[in-house]
C-alpha cells in the first residue's frame, strides 16, 4: 500500500467536516460530563438526532437499511466520535453487534434484524467477555444446551456494555466441546427480558454503563440461534476486526484532542514570566504526543484499508491496537504531566478523556495481547 492511498476521498472528507461540526455543537464538554451521571448514559434525543444523519446505518449494505459505507468511512466517524468523547450505545449496538449479525446471520435474520439496528430504533449488545477476560475462543465457557426445539443458556457475562438499555444480547456460547476450541461456539440472540437473564451494573473508572448479565436457564427457540451451530467463532472473529479498528480510530481521535489542547495550555499557562512551553522539557511531550498520533492513525487506516480490500487483516489490526493502546496510555500521561494539579479537577475536561482512554486501551486487548497477536502472524 502506498502512503497516498491513506488519503481521505471527498466524501470521507465531507463526513469528517459534518460529523465535527455536529459533534461539537451538540456534544460539549458539559454534556459529555452530565451524562455519566444519568441512568442512561447517553441522551436519546442525541441518539435520535445521530440515527437521523445516518451514522447507524453507515457500515450496513442499502439492502437492510443501511447507508452501503465502508470499513474506511466507519473509522473516519469513529475518530469523530472519539475527538468529542460522544456518550452513546453506538460501539455496543452498530459495531459490536450489528457487525456480528452481518457476519454470521442468515438472510432472514440479517433483513429481520439489521433494519432496527441500522436505524437506531433497536438496541443491542455483545455479550462476549467472561471472568477468564479472554478474548479468545477458549474464553467462552458459557454452555448452550441442546433441548428439543430449543437451546438453554447457562453463564455468566461481564464488561457487557449498555447492557441496561438493550432490547436483547448477541452471545457467544459454547454448544459442544472439540479439541480446537474455536469449533464448539455458536452465537445467539437473546432478549434482555428473557426468563433466568439478570442485569447488574459493574462501576468503573471510566464512569462507562457496563454490566455482569447472568443467563440462569435462560430458554430461547432454535431460531435465536445465528449462523451454524458450532460454527460462531469464525464470524465473530471478522466481526471483531473491524470492532477493533473501530475502536483504533476512537483512541486517534481522543488522543488527538487531548495534544491539542495540552500544547495550547502550554502556549498559555505562564510561570515564571513566561510560557511553560518554552522548556524544552514541555516541547518534547508536546512532540511526542503529536508523533504517537500521527503514527496511529496511520496504522489505523492501513488495517482498515485492508479490512476494506478483503484482506485477512489480522497483522495490521493487531499493530494499529497495539500502537493505540500504547498511546491512549502515552497520551493521557503526558497530557496530566502539561497541566499538573489543573487536569485532576472534577471540572476539567482531561480527566474525563484519561478515563475513557484507559478503557479504550483496554478494550478488544491491550497493547500486549496485541503484539502477541502480531508475533504470531509474523511466525516469531
Amino acid at each position: 500500500m502506498r502512503l497516498d492511498d491513506l488519503a481521505l476521498s471527498d466524501e470521507q472528507l465531507l463526513l469528517k467536516r459534518s460529523a465535527r461540526e455536529f459533534l461539537r455543537d451538540n456534544c460539549p464538554y458539559t454534556t459529555v460530563a452530565q451524562l455519566e451521571q444519568s441512568e442512561e448514559g447517553f441522551s436519546p434525543m442525541l441518539w435520535r438526532q445521530i440515527a437521523d444523519l445516518g451514522w447507524t446505518g453507515l457500515v450496513f449494505p442499502e439492502t437492510y437499511g443501511g447507508q452501503g459505507g465502508s470499513i474506511l468511512d466507519l473509522m473516519v466517524l469513529a475518530e469523530e466520535m472519539g475527538r468529542a468523547l460522544l456518550p452513546s450505545p453506538y460501539f455496543a449496538s452498530v459495531v459490536l453487534s450489528g457487525l456480528v449479525v452481518l457476519e454470521a446471520g442468515n438472510e432472514e435474520q440479517k433483513r429481520l434484524l439489521i433494519p432496527g439496528i441500522a436505524g437506531g430504533d433497536s438496541l443491542y449488545s455483545l455479550a462476549l467477555l467472561e471472568p477468564s477476560s479472554s478474548y479468545e475462543a477458549d474464553g467462552v465457557e458459557m454452555r448452550a444446551e441442546a433441548r428439543g426445539g430449543s437451546h438453554v443458556l447457562n453463564g455468566t457475562k461481564l464488561l457487557v456494555p449498555y447492557a441496561g438499555g438493550a432490547q436483547a444480547f448477541v452471545c457467544p456460547a459454547r454448544t459442544s466441546v472439540a479439541s480446537e476450541p474455536e469449533a464448539g461456539v455458536s452465537l445467539f440472540v437473546v432478549p434482555a427480558n428473557a426468563a433466568g437473564v439478570s442485569i447488574v451494573g459493574l462501576p468503573n473508572i471510566a464512569g462507562a454503563k457496563l454490566a455482569a448479565v447472568q443467563f440462569r436457564d435462560v430458554r430461547i427457540p432454535r431460531s435465536a440461534l445465528l449462523g451454524e451451530v458450532d460454527g460462531g467463532w469464525a464470524p465473530l472473529a471478522r466481526a471483531l476486526l473491524r470492532a477493533t479498528v473501530f475502536q483504533c480510530a476512537e483512541i486517534t481521535g481522543a488522543c488527538e484532542s487531548v495534544a491539542e489542547f495540552s500544547i495550547e495550555y502550554a502556549k498559555q499557562r505562564v510561570q515564571y514570566e513566561q510560557p511553560i512551553g518554552v522548556h524544552q522539557s514541555i516541547q518534547w511531550k508536546c512532540v511526542d504526543m503529536t508523533k504517537a498520533v500521527y503514527q496511529t492513525r496511520v496504522l489505523t487506516h492501513t488495517a482498515a484499508a485492508a479490512l476494506n480490500d478483503g484482506e485477512d487483516g489480522r497483522l495490521e489490526v493487531a499493530m494499529a491496537k497495539a500502537r493505540a493502546s500504547e498511546t491512549a496510555h502515552f497520551c493521557a500521561f503526558e497530557g496530566h504531566q502539561i497541566f499538573s494539579g489543573a487536569g485532576q479537577l472534577v471540572d476539567h475536561h482531561l480527566q474525563l478523556y484519561s478515563r475513557r482512554l484507559k478503557a479504550m486501551e483496554l478494550s478488544l486487548g491491550d497493547a500486549d495481547y496485541h503484539l502477541e497477536k502480531v508475533a504470531e502472524a509474523i511466525g516469531a
